[in-house]
């Protein structure tokens, strides 16, 4: 065995029934062998399987192939190394639901002309370096305290915090690496229970925002130098981290970590991720690693 494959879905939805665990097992045995018995890692969202042989592509192909439309992510990831000692999370449309931006420029009503520029930015098609300039620009001069009254309404994204917590109970470094603001990533830091967050930060003139973003800003690039920095820092190397993120800004860091996974991702980072979740919650980014449910810190 030098895979395994790995089943999620939604946690609320109960998609990965007795049935549909059973008939893969036994489709997965019959075709490739079995090195060791299924394993349920949730009781209706997650299951691992350990053929004997198969290389990772035609393992997927399989499994999808037999899944049809079930909301079912199917991932195969190496057998070995599979718990990381560091997580690197983007932030917004990966923890959290929001894009800070477009909600700040939702309550200056600018916000569809703002989200279409964060809609391409985060697709790869246009620069994020001056696709984030010419979105904070438009800010110039409004009173500061609308990022107080956009973090208000910051909403999660289910198991976030299992996520972090498990990982640090477990002795992993966990930390948010974003391209949005210091001033949000904190809030998110400390609601979720990780441990360092990094990110741009607005400058401010007075009581009022600046229009413009100190250097230098965090962007792709920087996304991948704060991996290797991060795992340089804990002696170990890049295969043993696993990040996760969602735009075009995270693909160079989904490339060099050990997993990098594409998570609700646009389309240009889900063409080219190893791994997909397109319907569990962040508590798949474990069951990826190896952890059952009744493992997660809560």
């Amino acid at each position: 065995m030098t895979h395994v494959l790995v089943l999620t879905s939604d946690p609320q939805a109960g998609a990965l029934d007795e049935e549909i665990y059973r008939n893969l097992g036994e489709a997965l045995a019959a075709e490739f062998g079995a090195a060791a018995p299924p394993r349920r890692l949730d009781r209706a969202s997650a299951a691992e399987f350990a053929p004997r042989e198969g290389a990772p592509e035609r393992l997927a192909e399989f499994a999808r192939a037999l899944l049809g439309a079930a909301p079912v992510d199917v991932n195969v990831v190496p057998a070995e190394g599979r718990r990381k000692k560091l997580l690197v999370a983007d932030m917004e449309s990966t923890l959290i639901e929001n894009e800070m931006l477009d909600d700040i420029a939702h309550l200056l009503g600018i916000g569809e002309r703002v989200a279409a520029i964060t809609r391409r930015a985060m697709n790869g098609e246009l620069d994020f370096r001056a696709a984030l300039n010419e979105r904070v620009g438009l800010l110039e001069g409004q009173d500061a305290g609308l990022l107080e009254r956009a973090a208000e309404g910051i909403r999660t994204i289910p198991g976030g915090a299992a996520l972090a917590r498990t990982m640090k109970a477990d002795g992993a470094l966990t930390a948010i690496v974003s391209g949005g603001f210091t001033f949000f990533t904190a809030r998110v830091r400390q609601a979720l229970g990780f441990e360092r967050d990094y990110a741009n930060t607005l400058l401010l003139d007075g009581a009022k925002l600046a229009g413009a973003v100190a250097e230098p800003i965090l962007g792709r690039e920087a996304k991948l130098a704060t991996l290797e920095r991060l795992a340089a820092e804990l002696g170990i190397s890049p295969r043993d981290t696993i990040a996760v993120g969602d735009g075009a800004n995270d693909l160079a860091m989904l490339g060099a970590a050990g997993m990098g996974v594409a998570f609700r991702a646009k389309p240009v980072v889900a063409a080219q991720a190893k791994l997909r979740i397109d319907h569990g919650d962040l508590t798949a980014l474990l069951f990826l690693q190896g952890y059952t449910r009744d493992a997660f810190v809560t």
